[in-house]
């Protein structure tokens, strides 16, 4: 069995800039700060969402396909089971048309989940809290440069929260690149066919600083993946993630996954790619495929990942409260990093 603490990541003489009161004050005013430049730059109205769904809907994000849900049953509904969520992917897709938001108008929303098999490290904890937002388009401007506008735009919020935090903080530096790169999967792979994904991510983030890698979920000429994707959220040839390089590690940083969502031809053909067309049957899957959703764009940003890399800590506990192995906890105080 590998030791659990194998992924963790410890910087030499690591030396926190903000103390752990200053660090508790700064998370609020960035949230604030952020969220606020967000629905501003997408058009997004703030609206309450669910902690846990149905099953049976077919809302919640299966991910990578081998996480399990947390379960339980709920007496008031006579036994039935519900699901935490693992994502609002859908269930914003279905709230959208369900509230009559108009093209060009959005939502967003703070989504909590817990991930229970999710590999703990300096990244990694099985509390997740991110901006879960969404936008109806048109059918028409389903294509890559309105997915590179929107990227541009959540890049310029996040360009506009290190300012506030470098004003807030003067100690702490600035180091995203004035615009974010992009490149596809496949491009990295041909240029660097011998690294794993990340591998080639940690290159890229490396070069540009701030990368938007494109067009994940599915076979690369090698044969493998990028990375996994549910086939029944995110169009795999309209997608990706937004990477900042960060030297605090000196790997690359991943903030956020988004995409325009799948219609109902690029629904029907990754449900058969990824053998789950009994996925079908399901309400949201039906809805789609029938129309009768908005044509949409989409996706989650880290609070705690920004918040972290804005303050430069090392370890997303530094941030926020969850459950780490006792032998991490220790490994981290003797390091300087103060675990809340």
């Amino acid at each position: 069995m590998a030791d659990k603490n194998d992924r963790l990541i410890i910087p030499e003489k690591y030396d926190p800039i903000l103390t752990v009161k200053q660090t508790e004050n700064a998370i609020k005013k960035i949230k604030d700060n952020f969220e606020s430049e967000l629905s501003r730059v997408l058009n997004l109205s703030r609206v309450s969402a669910p902690l846990f769904i149905r099953p049976e809907t077919g809302m919640n994000d299966n991910l990578n396909g081998v996480e399990r849900p947390v379960a339980f049953d709920v007496k008031g509904i006579g036994g039935d089971t519900v699901e935490v969520v693992h994502s609002l992917a859908k269930w914003k897709r279905m709230a959208l048309g369900k509230y009559d938001f108009k093209v060009g108008e959005g939502l967003y929303t703070d989504m909590n989940a817990i991930r229970r098999d999710e590999d703990l490290d300096n990244l990694h904890s099985i509390y997740v809290d991110q901006w879960d937002w969404e936008l109806v388009i048109e059918k028409k401007d389903r294509n890559v440069d309105t997915l590179k506008s929107i990227v541009r735009k959540i890049y310029s919020a996040v360009k506009k929260t290190e300012d506030f935090v470098c004003t807030m903080h003067p100690e702490i530096p600035k180091i995203l690149p004035e615009e974010i790169s992009f490149v596809t999967t496949q491009e990295l792979e041909d240029m660097f066919p011998a690294l794993t994904p990340k591998e080639r991510e940690d290159m890229i983030a490396k070069e540009k600083k701030a990368v938007f890698v494109m067009k994940i979920g599915g076979l690369l000429k090698s044969g493998i993946k990028h990375d996994g994707r549910a086939p029944d959220y995110d169009d795999w040839e309209l997608n990706g993630d937004i990477v900042l390089w960060y030297p605090v590690l000196n790997r690359a940083f991943e903030i956020s996954s988004m995409g325009i969502r799948v219609d109902e031809d690029s629904l029907v053909s990754q449900l058969k790619e990824a053998g789950c067309e009994d996925r079908k049957r399901l309400g949201f899957h039906k809805d789609l495929m029938e129309r009768k959703l908005p044509y949409t764009v989409g996706g989650g940003i880290g609070q705690s990942r920004l918040c972290m890399f804005f303050m430069k800590k090392a370890h997303i506990g530094e941030v926020q409260a969850s459950i780490w192995p006792d032998s991490m906890i220790k490994i981290c105080d003797e390091a300087n990093i103060k675990i809340l």
